[in-house]
């Protein structure tokens, strides 16, 4: 076994062991939940945009993208742009090491705010990004959407604007069949179920969330797995079982 091999085995080793260390698990939630008082998640910025996101969730992310190589990435949820931004780097980067071609980021938001709106358009990875203002939930954008998913040969999707139980099992139900085999539709902010009721002065709540609504549509589908081997490796996340791996 070479060194690299010794090194893999040794690090799958440690994430699995991650799973069963109660002590490190306890303080990542103890980590989570006093971060999140503090909106310790505005922090951070991906190429000089807000992206609103742990920095662990970025690293997973990333890691993902390159692992999977899509041409294609699906956002619902908009914000200050910075995950668009991230996406279209990446893919920036599978097109510089000749993984893919013409890579496409495509965003989603009921109200892309003005100022935002402009800061994406005049940042440099604007080519790669195309932005739909509307309900990620309405019949004509979901019409809208797959409409453009057709130019893609191998499509990842994030889930992240509202964060309601209803709203994002309609997202699932609209999107996730466009995730190709062997990419992932990652549902954001699953971690709202592992708070305390009332923690969020929000629409959603305990009970209320993207982790109920990914419980309710996995009961419907066979297609996706949790990639608990995500959540073993990070443990700091605000996506808790939302990486989902299309399998068939």
């Amino acid at each position: 076994m070479d060194e690299i091999s010794k090194f893999e085995k040794e690090r799958i080793e440690l994430i699995s062991s991650n799973a069963k260390n109660t002590g490190l698990k306890d303080a990542a939630d103890e980590f989570l939940t006093k971060s999140a008082e503090v909106n310790y998640s505005y922090n951070f910025e991906w190429m000089g945009r807000p992206i609103i996101q742990y920095p662990q969730d970025m690293i997973a992310i990333q890691e993902i993208i390159w692992e999977v190589k899509p041409d294609m990435i699906i956002e619902t949820g908009i914000a200050h742009g910075g995950s668009l931004i991230l996406s279209a780097s990446m893919l920036t980067l599978l097109e510089a090491s000749g993984e893919i071609e013409n890579g496409k980021v495509l965003g989603i938001d009921i109200d892309i705010r003005e100022h935002n709106k402009k800061a994406i358009e005049s940042h440099p990875m604007s080519s790669k990004i195309t932005m739909f203002e509307g309900s990620s939930i309405d019949n004509d954008m979901i019409k809208r959407v797959h409409e453009f998913a057709k130019q893609g040969k191998k499509i990842m999707i994030f889930l992240d604007s509202m964060h309601s139980h209803d709203h994002v099992l309609e997202e699932l139900k609209a999107y996730a069949n466009l995730t190709s085999i062997g990419s992932y539709c990652v549902v954001f902010d699953t971690l709202i179920e592992d708070r305390p009721k009332g923690f969020y002065d929000r629409p959603w709540d305990k009970g209320d969330n993207p982790k109920t609504a990914v419980w309710e549509y996995l009961k419907d589908s066979d297609d996706f797995i949790i990639d608990e081997n995500i959540d073993n490796k990070i443990l700091i996340s605000v996506a808790p079982s939302g990486y989902l791996k299309r399998i068939k």
